[in-house]
C-alpha cells in the first residue's frame, strides 16, 4: 500500500508469521501486536476456529455466486447483536458504505450525504471532505483524484455540534447521515451526553436516514455501540474484524427500510443497480464470519479484551500523571489511544490540531525497536482474545521508557530523541 512510505523508520516491517497477539518479521524479530491490522485482526492472528473453517471451506469450494447455510446463520447473529433484522454482505466496509449511501439516495430521492469533520469510513469518495475554520467545505488534504468537489455530494459539520447538524439537515436535501457512534482514526472522540438522542430525533424529523458505521467501534462490545447504547440506526455497516482477517463486511437494514427497498427495486433490474459484487457474500468469507462470530469474538472474549483495555488505559494514564505530561488517554472498550493534548477533544478539528507528526513517529519507532507495534499514524492499541496482561504491562514499561527518553531522564541509546519531538513537551 502506498501509505507505507510513512512507516516509522521509513520502511515497513516484512512479516513472516503471526499467532494470537504476536507476530515475527522475516529477519527473526518478535513483536507484540497492538495494531492488529488496524482492527482487521481484532480476532487475533490465525484463531484456530477460523483456520479450521477456512481450510474446510476452501476444500469444498470458495465461491459460487450462491448462498450457503453460513449466510443465514451470520445474518441471524448480526441481527441479534445489532438489532437490525435484514443483512447483505460485501467484501469491505468501504463497499458496504458505498452501497448503503446509494440505497439511501434511492429511497429518499435526495443527493446529499452528511458526515462529521475528520470522519473515517474507508475510501468512500463522499467522505474525503473537511471543514475549514471559515466554514468552507473542502477536499481533505491528500484526497487523490476526487471525481467531483466533495461539497457537491456532501455536507460536513463537527461531531457533537447539534446546532450545525440541525441547520444542515433543515434544508431537506440530505439523504443520510453517515456516522461512527464514537469517532476514531482521529483519536477517540466520544459523543457528548444526549448527542445520539438528538441526532436520531433530528434525522427522523427531517426525513434523513441514519447510517451507523461500527467497523472500528465494534471494540465497544459484541454489538458495538449500537447494542451498548441502544442506538436505533436505519442502516448499519460492519467490516474489518468480523471474518478473522478474511475480507468481509456486512450492512444491515431496519424492517422499515427493508420494506421500502422491496417496493423500490425492480426484480428485473436488480443486477444493474450498482449494489453488490461477484465475490460479495462468497462461501469462504461467510465461513470465516461464522467461525469468528460463533467461536472467537464472543461475549466472553469481549469481557477479557475490555478488561485488558482498561488495564492498558490505567498503565498509560499512570505514566502521563507521573510525569505531568499534557497528554490524554481515551478508551472505547478494547480500543485505547493516547493523544498529545491536555484535554479530551469533542470534535475532529480539535483532535487534528493536536497532531504532532515528529512526536508520533518517535513514539512509534521507539516502541517498535522495543518489540511493540502500535497502529500507524496515531497511537492506537487494540486488544484481541489472545492478548495477555503481560503484553499490556510490557507496553506500559516501554511507554514509560519512551517518555523518559523524551524528558532526558534516560540515555537515548538506540532510539534517540529529537528537538522536534521534545517541542510538544
Amino acid at each position: 500500500m502506498h501509505w507505507m512510505v510513512r512507516s516509522a523508520g521509513s520502511f515497513p516491517l516484512y512479516v513472516d508469521s503471526g499467532k494470537g497477539a504476536h507476530f515475527s518479521s522475516i529477519d527473526g524479530h518478535s513483536y507484540i501486536d497492538f495494531c492488529l491490522g488496524d482492527t482487521g485482526a481484532m480476532a487475533g492472528h490465525a484463531p484456530e476456529a477460523c483456520v479450521q473453517a477456512v481450510a474446510a471451506r476452501a476444500a469444498a469450494g470458495v465461491t459460487f455466486m450462491l448462498p450457503t447455510a453460513d449466510a443465514a446463520w451470520v445474518g441471524q447473529e448480526l441481527a441479534c447483536r445489532f438489532g437490525l433484522p435484514y443483512w447483505q454482505f460485501a467484501l469491505t466496509a468501504t463497499d458496504a458504505n458505498r452501497f448503503v449511501i446509494r440505497l439511501a439516495r434511492h429511497l429518499t430521492g435526495r443527493q446529499k450525504l452528511l458526515v462529521f469533520n475528520y470522519c473515517y469510513h474507508g475510501s468512500v469518495d463522499e467522505t474525503f471532505i473537511t471543514l475549514q475554520p471559515d466554514g468552507r467545505a473542502t477536499p481533505r488534504a491528500g484526497n487523490i483524484g476526487p471525481p467531483v468537489h466533495p461539497a457537491v455530494t456532501t455536507k460536513v459539520v463537527e461531531f457533537n455540534d447539534v446546532a450545525a447538524l440541525e441547520a444542515a439537515l433543515s434544508e431537506g436535501d440530505v439523504a443520510a447521515v453517515l456516522a461512527e457512534p464514537v469517532m476514531t482514526n482521529i483519536g477517540i472522540i466520544h459523543p457528548l451526553p444526549g448527542f445520539h438522542d438528538q441526532l436520531r430525533e433530528i434525522t427522523r424529523r427531517t426525513g434523513t436516514l441514519l447510517i451507523i458505521d461500527e467497523t472500528h467501534t465494534i471494540s465497544a462490545g459484541p454489538g458495538g455501540c449500537t447494542q451498548l447504547e441502544g442506538l436505533q440506526p436505519d442502516m448499519l455497516v460492519i467490516g474489518k474484524p468480523i471474518a478473522g482477517g478474511v475480507p468481509a463486511a456486512a450492512y444491515g437494514f431496519s424492517a422499515a427500510v427493508a420494506q421500502q427497498l422491496q417496493g423500490r427495486i425492480q426484480d428485473d433490474e436488480s443486477d444493474t443497480g450498482g449494489i453488490g459484487g461477484t465475490l460479495a457474500g462468497n462461501a469462504l468469507s461467510l465461513a470465516a464470519m461464522r467461525a469468528t462470530l460463533e467461536h472467537v469474538l464472543t461475549h466472553d472474549a469481549f469481557r477479557h479484551m475490555i478488561a485488558l483495555g482498561e488495564r492498558f488505559e490505567e498503565g498509560v494514564s499512570a505514566v502521563i500523571h507521573e510525569h505531568n505530561l499534557p497528554w490524554i488517554v481515551k478508551r472505547l472498550g478494547c480500543r485505547v489511544e493516547y493523544w498529545f493534548r491536555p484535554t479530551a477533544p469533542t470534535n475532529g478539528a480539535q483532535a487534528a490540531a493536536a497532531i504532532d507528526a515528529d512526536l508520533d513517529r518517535f513514539m512509534h519507532l521507539a516502541a517498535l525497536n522495543r518489540g511493540i507495534l502500535m497502529t500507524p499514524f496515531h497511537n492506537m492499541a487494540l486488544m484481541c482474545p489472545a492478548t495477555s496482561a503481560a503484553d499490556v504491562d510490557a507496553h506500559t514499561r516501554v511507554f514509560r521508557e519512551c517518555v523518559e527518553l523524551l524528558l532526558g531522564l534516560r540515555e537515548p541509546g538506540e532510539a534517540g530523541s529529537s528537538v522536534a519531538a521534545r517541542s510538544k513537551l
